[in-house]
């Protein structure tokens, strides 16, 4: 089983410690020497104050910064966690995503989500309502500029007519695609469009806060894993997609080293393939320390 890491350039509290370039290099270089599978951003260009105040959290470009970890690092996987797919044209993400996978030799995973963020969405001039049925044309959208030298794509408002976005990813037929929520809308959508389903433990308020189904232990992680399985049967899909988890911790729990290896254990008996942790620290150095303890402690006895 592989283990995934949340990085910590959100944190704009103290800018020297995680907002620069030598912040980036430092942590980028010393996760690649590490057993981490991926490094791990997200995705929010313009969240409001409100939703910020109430305990949100600003996200650099995740392009911008994948790019930046790219150019120092010659192992980590590099994965959005997850990416908005409505915010943008599908061709500008497909682009961004092309360009990343070649010149990083093949290591992007792209998780994307419907998301959930009204005010977000009303900056950007993206019809909130729309969301859902925006996700699956821009899947296809995304599909379509990859795998063709020239590709030709009718969408809502705009329409590619021969249009060529080389080159066309290392990776074959293209990067890994994740859907992310918790949903059985965003199940049957990593069933029968993408590669993976990225499911993330929470509780009842945040879950009718950022519109998804609650998943807030390992019983509702089962049937949703039930349920993936039992649609990829009725489809005809011979392998269900791989199940990839945005952190191993439940609402309000706090585990010791020991207690991660044996969730993990339990995790992979559950048949996830991959799941997230996260690092903790004020400072880069201490980020650094609790990201080593991690990969020590835990990564090294799974």
């Amino acid at each position: 089983m592989k283990i995934n890491i949340t990085l910590p350039f959100d944190h704009i509290e103290d800018p020297k410690e995680f907002n620069t370039h030598e912040a980036v290099v430092e942590i980028a270089t010393r996760l690649d020497q590490m057993r981490f599978n991926a490094g791990l951003v997200t995705d929010h260009p313009v969240p409001t104050g409100r939703w910020l105040d109430a305990g949100g959290h600003h996200a650099q470009d995740p392009f911008v910064l994948l790019a930046l970890i790219a150019g120092v690092t010659k192992r980590l996987r590099l994965q959005t966690g997850i990416l908005v797919l409505p915010y943008r044209n599908p061709f500008i993400t497909a682009r961004s995503v092309a360009t990343l996978d070649v010149f990083s030799g093949g290591r992007f995973t792209l998780s994307v989500g419907a998301g959930y963020l009204k005010g977000e969405y009303k900056a950007l001039g993206v019809d909130f309502e729309r969301r859902n049925e925006l996700m699956d044309e821009y899947i296809a959208a995304l599909k379509a500029a990859w795998t063709n030298d020239e590709f030709t794509f009718q969408g809502s408002g705009y329409e590619a007519l021969g249009n060529r976005i080389l080159p066309r990813p290392v990776q074959q037929p293209h990067p890994p695609i994740l859907i992310g929520g918790n949903s059985r809308r965003a199940i049957r959508r990593a069933v029968e469009l993408a590669d993976g389903w990225n499911p993330y433990f929470t509780f009842a308020a945040v879950a009718q806060t950022s519109r998804t189904a609650e998943i807030a232990n390992d019983d509702d992680l089962m049937r949703g894993v039930a349920y993936l399985r039992e649609h990829s049967e009725a489809i005809g899909r011979a392998e269900p997609p791989a199940i990839v988890l945005g952190g191993l911790n439940r609402p309000g729990e706090r585990m010791e080293y020991p207690q991660m290896v044996d969730r993990i254990g339990r995790l992979r008996e559950m048949g996830v393939d991959v799941a997230a942790v996260s690092a903790e620290g004020r400072t880069r150095a201490e980020w650094l320390e609790s990201a080593a303890r991690l990969d020590q402690e835990v990564l090294a006895k799974v």
